[in-house]
């Protein structure tokens, strides 16, 4: 096997190079490239290899198809890696060494970023083709290819005309180490967190100002006390000029959002418990003692409202337990349907919680909230508005009246650069942001989806979700690899801002690479994407020769990427092409990924808690790998690398192979040829429609497990002194077919074994042959199968050997009962409906009970099946005597076959349509 993987490779170096063909037609997709950084897992080969499979089953479908491949490498990560490694971090120079294997004499060099692109995406490479990806490598670039800075400088130059690109203060995630924002790509940790605007609602102690920050600004009429951590020591500190007390933490992250911040002293937290402080909205109130507050969250003080905090009601219980602070009381201030006067309270108490260390406060908190701010409705000495209206109006009351101000964190995660250090939320100045935020930008995204094919289509609603919230973004930085900003240079665009429209790059970009990059203006680019403008550095035939072929390949068909990209580049990207091209090159599809796992958990580089690609290729080989990690799962679904488990997959492959093998000299003929042939023409037409819906799992499914179940069902039906017919010859072109776009490798050894003209990767996809089809030779087959089955059932319940068999079919009335049951909308009154019936009136009690049976059979049958016996005249009885001698064969004793209605055995009352009765004796 591992000889054909080299020998086939080879064959395949330039086989999938794809020009524009006159009069034939495209199929375009894209796969998010990757960040060659480090070596790829198995994660990374689901990625690529499905849409592989969609590409080599595209491609035999006839169609001309681009998949191409290039690298992303702009940004910091690599330049933290290098940096670390310089500073001789030791995990991360044991993560290269031990884990990526990377020889020393080339690790020494990494302390150059650009050799870690070098060396990275190489290797990306070269297992990629060990993976037998059919990619067009001509179209393969990387980021910082000057030409590839060109095309960016031309978009942006764009963007900018358009009034998409400003220029302002905005928080953002920001490392110090770094002195630059940073974005996802950027992070070793918390690359989902959001940043959260919050109210910092100000107490007044003596001179001095507690902030505390809250997301529920108007519950502050509920506040009862205020809680300090008294393990905790806080500063007081000169903010803006006045005195405040926050913690160690918080007055450090508010350095960074606009305000002149200077410690003075340092408050130990015991100094502050069961002091009063006061607000003009909730009066004079103490501070109580609270290990739970965290001096790293908000301003490392938080105000209590015990009402509607279940937090805070069962804390202040727990102190009122231990005999403390028991005059005070919640002040409810919000009515919400289904919870009493004081919600927290009645959540709290229902739920049964033992104590602030219950593990189900935090879901109990949530549910609080989220009742409230839905449905509820503040009373009306408060102002009596919906919570989601209140809230918004008491934060604008309290900035404008009450001395609070706006403080950002992170959603209760950390956040870590690649190069080591924590990452805050500053505010920017001077800083470039694409103003994602434009309401008519979002809605031409909104409408633009609406046009697409999205795959599974749940992703809609998160996709419609992302353009909601989404908010301006910061697309530059000071540092890191990338194209300069045209119009400011001294700023660089970051990676998630440069990676948006390079799918329409990669039509092109096999031609950009012999044009030097001075001669790439943007009035090129404006031709050739636009059709616009009359560029002089370049001849106009060769101009056209490059917008001719973007025209042809461009929108893209499908792009492929994971779930976890929807809430950044696969929605970025729908907004730079709404912006740039015209709604006849707007994107067409998205097929979105599920998560790897490795033995049930999360696959995680960092963490060292994956499986080398590399690794699995070498140990199972391609096809084994390939068809395991498209076949364990549906794209979207999330997969589980076990290696029993692929071990059992290079095992199915191996049967496969001898089956073909064994076929090439099959000849002769037998009646179940009839019966496989049909077989056959379902499996091409389910595949075909798995693989229409990008359902590589079920695909799999048919073209491999089902082909298998019916020729174990056929060879099981042929005659003792026949092997195969004839039969299987066709069979076995097909399931060669079938089967190359999941395990190529294999299926082009064979295809050139049984004789198959060319590369079976340009071979014909199979075509459903109706001729061959035949309904009723399958239904007799499916009947005498589930006939079998339930003898054997019955077999197993028998102690002693039998002597005979009889089977009794069911009689034509019973068939006719069928029939109505089947087709009545309402199984509750069969039994009226039969006895609506002439027949069935005159049977009396022995319809009506044989009606509830058939009752509970078609409720049992799949419904496709119900529906052909509804419609077919399958005579039972010849088909179970056609098939008496494989029964004898089967179970070694006669076999009799009878109608139980011309029957007075006690148990021939028992048959019924598609399920004989069965006595053994």
């Amino acid at each position: 096997m591992r000889s054909n993987e080299r020998e086939w490779g080879a064959r395949w170096e330039h086989a999938f190079e794809a020009d524009p063909a006159e009069g034939k037609e495209k199929y375009y997709q894209t796969v998010a490239f990757p960040y060659p950084s480090g070596a790829m897992h198995v994660g990374h080969g689901r990625t690529y290899i499905v849409p592989d499979v969609v590409a080599r089953y595209q491609r035999m479908r006839g169609k001309q198809v681009l998949f191409p491949m290039a690298f992303h490498v702009t940004g910091t990560p690599v330049i933290g890696i290098s940096k670390r490694i310089s500073n001789g971090d030791k995990k991360t120079i044991g993560l290269y060494r031990d884990l990526y294997r990377v020889p020393q004499d080339i690790l020494d060099r990494f302390i150059n970023p650009m050799e870690i692109v070098r060396y990275f995406s190489e290797e990306y490479r070269r297992v990629m083709q060990k993976c037998g990806l059919s990619i067009d490598w001509r179209r393969r670039f990387i980021t910082v290819d000057p030409q590839y800075s060109k095309f960016i400088e031309w978009q942006y130059a764009h963007l900018q005309e358009e009034g998409h690109v400003v220029k302002g203060a905005h928080p953002v995630k920001y490392c110090p180490q770094c002195e630059n924002p940073v974005g996802d790509h950027d992070l070793l940790e918390g690359d989902k967190a959001e940043i959260i605007r919050f109210t910092l609602v100000v107490f007044h102690l003596g001179d001095a100002r507690i902030p505390c920050a809250t997301l529920r600004p108007e519950t502050v009429y509920g506040v009862t006390n205020l809680w300090v951590n008294p393990t905790v020591t806080y500063v007081r500190a000169m903010i803006d000029g006045e005195e405040w007390i926050v913690s160690k933490e918080a007055a450090g992250k508010l350095a960074l959002q606009d305000h002149e911040v200077l410690t003075t002293e340092e408050v130990p937290g015991t100094e502050l418990i069961d002091r009063a402080v006061s607000h003009p909205l909730c009066g004079e109130i103490p501070i109580l003692p609270a290990t739970f507050v965290d001096p790293d969250m908000g301003t490392g003080i938080v105000m209590s409202v015990p009402a509607h905090a279940p937090f805070d009601y069962i804390a202040l219980r727990d102190l009122q337990q231990q005999g403390k602070y028991t005059a005070i009381r919640p002040v409810p201030l919000i009515s919400v349907d289904g919870y009493g006067e004081i919600p927290a309270k009645d959540a709290v108490e229902r739920a049964g919680i033992r104590d602030q260390n219950d593990p189900g406060m935090e879901a109990l908190t949530q549910e609080i909230y989220s009742a409230e701010f839905s449905r509820g409705k503040v009373f009306e000495k408060y102002g009596g508005k919906p919570v989601k209206e209140a809230r918004d109006d008491v934060a604008a009351l309290m900035m404008e009246r009450y001395g609070s101000i706006p403080m950002y964190e992170f959603d209760n995660r950390q956040v870590i650069c690649r190069c080591g250090s924590r990452v805050f939320v500053k505010i920017l100045h001077d800083q470039w942001f694409l103003e994602y935020s434009d309401p008519c930008w979002k809605e031409q995204v909104k409408t633009q989806l609406e046009r697409m094919t999205l795959v599974p289509a749940e992703v809609r609603a998160e996709f419609n979700r992302t353009v909601d919230w989404l908010k301006d973004w910061a697309c530059t930085r000071r540092v890191g690899l990338g194209t300069k900003l045209p119009w400011d240079p001294t700023w660089i665009i970051e990676p998630l801002s440069d990676s948006t429209i390079y799918m329409a790059y990669y039509t092109i970009a096999h031609h950009l690479k012999a044009i030097p990059p001075e001669k790439l203006t943007p009035e090129v680019f404006e031709y050739i994407f636009k059709g616009e403008g009359n560029p002089d550095t370049i001849d106009r035939e060769t101009l056209d020769r490059i917008r001719s072929e973007f025209l042809y390949w461009y929108p893209y068909d499908y792009r492929f990427s994971a779930k976890d990209l929807i809430s950044n580049h696969l929605t970025f990207q729908l907004y730079h092409h709404r912006a740039i091209f015209p709604q006849d090159l707007q994107p067409k599809g998205m097929v979105v990924f599920g998560m790897g796992l490795l033995n049930g958990a999360k696959m995680s580089s960092s963490k060292g808690n994956v499986f080398l690609l590399e690794d699995a290729l070498e140990e199972f080989g391609a096809d084994t790998v390939r068809m395991f990690l498209v076949g364990s799962a549906e794209p979207w679904q999330d997969f589980d690398w076990r290696n029993e488990l692929v071990s059992s997959t290079k095992k199915q492959i191996e049967r496969f192979w001898n089956t073909v093998a064994e076929t090439k000299q099959a000849d002769g003929a037998s009646s179940i040829d009839v019966w496989l042939e049909s077989r056959l023409q379902r499996r091409i037409e389910n595949t075909t429609r798995a693989l229409d819906s990008f359902q590589t799992r079920q695909a799999l499914q048919e073209a491999f497990f089902g082909v298998e179940a019916d020729l174990k069902w056929y060879r099981r039906r042929l005659p003792g002194d026949v092997s195969g017919g004839a039969v299987m010859q066709d069979l076995c072109r097909t399931w060669v077919r079938l089967l190359a776009p999941f395990i190529p490798f294999t299926c082009e050894a064979l295809w050139a074994e049984i004789g198959g003209k060319g590369l079976v990767s340009f071979a014909p996809w199979p075509e459903v042959d109706e001729a061959r089809v035949s309904q009723e030779v399958e239904l007799a087959e499916e009947f005498l199968a589930r006939t079998v089955e339930d003898i054997e059932s019955i077999r197993k319940l028998i102690p002693i050997e039998p002597k005979s068999i009889s089977l009794f079919v069911a009689p034509a009335w019973k068939h006719e009962a069928f029939r109505i049951i089947a087709a009545s909308a309402d199984k509750t009154r069969v039994v009226r409906e039969i006895m609506q019936n002439e027949e069935m009136r005159k049977r009396g009690r022995e319809a009506t009970d044989a009606a509830k049976q058939i009752t509970k059979l078609v409720l049992k049958l799949p419904p496709d099946l119900v529906k052909q016996l509804q419609e077919s005249s399958l005579d039972e009885q010849a088909v179970l005597e056609g098939a008496r001698q494989f029964l004898e064969r089967e179970f070694g004793v006669p076999v009799t076959v009878q109608n139980a209605g011309e029957s007075t055995h006690p148990k021939a009352t028992a048959a019924l349509p598609f399920k004989p009765a069965i006595v053994i004796e």
